[in-house]
């Protein structure tokens, strides 16, 4: 069990040392602009919410017209 502890620890550390100074690297100067993409992720998100919700409304009709 110790030995097994042990050569999890060195394989990880071996992993990790080589993607530290990636790490470190300096945030980009200019930020990105946020809103006019968000603005259309937000809106076809809602759209396809509406889509899915009039999908399943006329399933579920359909369903019930078969029952009958």
């Amino acid at each position: 069990m110790k030995n097994k502890l042990i050569n999890i620890t060195l394989l990880t550390i071996c992993f990790l040392i080589p993607v530290l100074p990636l790490l470190a690297q300096p945030t980009p100067p200019v930020d990105a602009p946020v809103d006019g993409g968000l603005s259309l992720l937000i809106a076809g998100g809602v759209g396809y919410g509406i889509k899915k919700a009039r999908e399943k409304k006329k399933k579920q009709a359909e369903e019930l017209q078969e029952k009958n």
